[in-house]
């Protein structure tokens, strides 16, 4: 960080309470003195670290394709890209990858299973596709944010490309973002297959 810049973090966080302290008195000087902590709080809760993502190392020899699948891999043309980016060499893996979506009400009440029973959905229908295209996959579920549920799968798989499969445009918005940080992070080939949304 620039040394000019913490003298003006300082001063958004001090002045408006000190403002408050003397302008309304007390109370609302503690009031807006908790909001700046929350907001603080906030800030600093999505920040996430911007390290290059890495998988572990492996045998050079053996290619691994790690495959995302934010929405079903069901749409022909989607199925046809990804089929077609693994190849047909029979000593490829494939580990297809599906996020849990964990539904706000669901986080709230510590409900998982609803998320999961939606990724193994999702997960059936993506590895049935591959099959269909000729290609045997592994399935795993993964955390909720797709950037980690990635940087995750890494860690026991190293996958030597990894392929984000799901819904471009207003659809996927959320997506997009995170197919950005992957694509900035990776440090193996990415690729972003976009699905067809009246195909699903």
């Amino acid at each position: 960080m620039s040394s000019w810049k913490l003298p003006l973090i300082v001063a958004a966080i001090t002045v408006p309470i000190a403002i408050a302290f003397i302008s309304a008195g007390p109370a609302i000087g503690v009031a807006v003195g908790a909001l700046v902590a929350v907001a603080i709080v906030a800030i600093a809760v999505r920040q996430r670290p911007r390290e290059p993502i890495a998988p572990a190392v492996a045998d050079a020899s053996a290619w691994r394709v790690l495959v995302v699948v934010a929405d079903p891999l069901e749409d022909p043309s989607a199925v046809s890209q990804v089929a077609g980016a693994i190849g047909d060499d029979a000593e490829t893996r494939v580990m297809v990858l599906a996020p849990a979506r964990i539904g706000f009400l669901d986080r709230w009440a510590s409900d998982v299973e609803p998320a999961r029973q939606g990724a193994q959905q999702r997960l059936v229908i993506s590895v049935a596709s591959l099959a269909a295209a000729g290609i045997e996959a592994e399935a795993r579920v993964g955390d909720e944010d797709v950037v980690q549920a990635v940087e995750d799968q890494l860690g026991s798989f190293p996958a030597s490309e990894v392929i984000l499969v799901g819904a471009g445009g207003e659809e996927g918005k959320g997506l997009a973002a995170a197919a950005d940080e992957l694509q900035a992070r990776l440090r193996t080939p990415f690729r972003w297959v976009v699905t067809d949304p009246e195909a699903r």
